[in-house]
This record gives structure tokens, sequence and C-alpha cells, in this order.
């Protein structure tokens, strides 16, 4: 099983048999115009890096510069005040933390996870999950986009049917990170732990009630 990058709007490095740290969002939970202000900031700040730097430094802060812009996109949605904020609703964030459930283990193992009132955070391990098959038209997934798709499409199928509603539930495009060595894992898991906390919505990480960390 080879390494893959595949690219819809944004580009994606699924290497086989790594953990990913995730994010989505529900459909149009920001304005294009903040995502394009995220867009030219991280094409500004990378043209910069790659002017002056080179090898391993600079692969070291175009990591830094993902993460930096990776935390503005969160901050977004964590204080968005226009945009569905569907998962509010404990009947649908329920239905999430099911469907997330559900695909453990044949899909990925399930580390932990942090359902957001717009936006859901999700640390996997792909570790021996096998390449899904081909689709009829020949598209090949990689293991986590195959995960996403059946997750995505099965909680929007859900809860819009709770809602009443037809359309896009999920915006399609997805934030995912290689997780390089178990010091980062641990920082994450903390991160996800501490997002409610961060955004205001309770004092204490355990309050939260759509938290989840597996046991160790």
């Amino acid at each position: 099983m080879s390494e893959t990058f595949y690219r819809r709007n944004l580009p994606h490095y699924h290497p086989p048999d790594a953990t990913y740290f995730v994010t989505f969002r529900l459909a149009g939970s920001l304005p294009q115009q903040v995502l394009e202000r995220l867009r030219q900031a991280y094409e500004q700040e990378e043209t910069l890096l790659r002017q002056r730097l080179q090898g391993q430094l600079l692969g070291e802060e175009i990591y830094k510069l993902q993460k930096q812009i990776f935390a503005r996109y969160d901050a977004a949605l964590d204080q968005a005040a226009s945009g569905p904020h569907w998962l509010a609703d404990p009947c649908l964030a329920n239905v999430v933390a099911r469907e997330i459930r559900a695909l453990h283990p044949t899909h990925y193992a399930l580390l932990a996870y942090c359902i957001m009132s717009n936006h859901v955070h999700l640390l996997l391990d792909l570790q021996g999950i096998p390449d899904p098959p081909r689709l009829a038209s020949g598209q090949h997934h990689t293991p986590l986009n195959h995960a996403l798709r059946l997750l995505k499409g099965r909680t929007a199928r859900f809860c819009n049917q709770m809602l009443g509603r037809s359309g896009p539930f999920w915006n399609p495009e997805s934030y995912d990170h290689v997780v390089r060595d178990k010091k980062e894992c641990e920082r994450i898991i903390a991160y996800i732990i501490n997002n409610p906390v961060k955004a205001g919505l309770v004092k204490h990480a355990d309050d939260w009630p759509f938290t989840y960390v597996a046991e160790t």
C-alpha cells in the first residue's frame, strides 16, 4: 500500500497506517470572505518562507504555519455568529456521536472526538485499515477519505431527516493532518478536550457532554 496524495480544493496527504487529526464543519458555517482571508494569509506566508528557507527547515516552518492557520480557522468557527449551529441540538449531536462510534473499529480506531455546534474534531488511527474497493467509476479513495465519506453521508442523511430539510449538511472539505508522534498526539487530545472551554461553552472540559477520549 503506497503513500497517497489527492486533491479536491485543498491538498490532502494520506500516508498508510497513520494517525490523523480531522476537522469538518457544517455547510455555510463560515463566510466565504473569512475563508478567503485565511487562504491568502497562508499563501503569502508560505511564499515568504520559500524565499528564505529550504530543506528540512522549510518543512518545519511550513508545518508551524499550517498549525497557526488552522488555529485561526478553528477560532473563527468557535466565534461564528452566523451560519448554522445545528449540532447545538443534543439530539443531532447524539446522532453524530453514534455514527462516529459505529465506524470503529472497522474503518478506524477512534482515539478522541469533540462535537461542537458547527464543527467536529476527530483523532483517528488508521493503522491496519485496508484500502477500500475502487468505485465503479474507477476512482480510488484512501481509507481515511472512505471513512469520512461514510460518516458524513450517514450523519447528513439522519440529521436532515430530523431537521425536515434537504440539501448539503456538511461542507464537502475536511481538514486533515498527519500526527507525527506520541507527543503531538497528546497535544491534540488536549486541544480537542479543551475546545469547548476555549470557546466559552463550559468552565471545565468534563462538563461538555460531546467529548470522548479512548482509554489507554
